[in-house]
């Protein structure tokens, strides 16, 4: 299906209301999370002059966000069309899930070695709120509650160098992420699944059974990167 050369209606960004937070970041995160929502769609070009019009700021500014994404993989540069918004494919969804299994589930592995007691707790509950996220069904909130609780997992592995690899990692995959929690067809019976894992990976870990917990989450994200290729290719096969 041949995408527009302009942005799709209804305005997929907001106009930037200057905060205490640096105007290079608030632009950059308004174009991040309108990607991985979808209200910049695979494939749309990104011209800096709509983008200027609609968030009211400057070129510079838009250059530098865009240059940023890129870096990132949300983005992508075309020879005589400019940057556009990276299509999503089954092929690098396969690779970033690979990785992050590895990455996550040592992750989980440190956690179990080198979590506090408060940590311990700070997870659990995280794993709660996430619950009851899924309860409740909106997909932000949902994937809000999520990132806490890998946050939290991620900060009581105690590696920097682990986190700060596992960060720019979320930032590529988010997208497949939010795919999963937004699709209409996905599954009711996957998120209940993925709680379960979850839970058996606290109970590996109050355990002190580091090899399981690194196990069970590597599972977990297998599993998730298979919902997500059952998405994509169904998404592909209604084209």
């Amino acid at each position: 299906m041949q995408q527009s050369s302009h942005l799709p209606p209804p305005a997929p960004l907001s106009f930037i209301e200057r905060s205490a937070a640096p105007l290079r970041r608030q632009v950059l995160d308004e174009l991040r999370q309108s990607i991985i929502a979808g209200r910049l769609a695979p494939g749309s070009r990104l011209i800096e002059r709509e983008l200027i019009a609609m968030m009211g700021v400057s070129r510079t500014v838009i250059r530098e966000a865009l240059r940023q994404m890129e870096s990132e993989g949300l983005v992508a540069n075309i020879p005589n069309k400019g940057p556009v918004v990276r299509e999503l494919t089954l092929a690098e969804a396969k690779d970033l899930y690979s990785i992050r299994a590895v990455l996550e589930g040592l992750a989980a592995r440190l956690f179990t070695e080198n979590a506090s007691a408060a940590q311990r707790k700070l997870l659990e509950q995280a794993l709660k709120a996430t619950a009851q996220s899924y309860e409740n069904g909106d997909p932000t909130t949902i994937l809000e509650a999520k990132n806490r609780f890998y946050d939290v997992l991620f900060q009581g592995a105690g590696s920097e160098t682990l986190s700060s690899m596992i960060g720019a990692l979320h930032v590529r995959i988010w997208r497949w992420r939010a795919l999963g929690l937004g699709h209409p067809r996905r599954s009711e019976k996957r998120w209940k699944e993925s709680i379960r894992g979850l839970r058996a990976m606290l109970v590996a870990i109050a355990k002190g059974d580091a090899p399981l917990a690194e196990s069970l989450l590597r599972d977990e994200v297998t599993k998730a990167a298979a919902e997500v290729m059952r998405l994509l290719i169904k998404k592909d096969t209604d084209h």
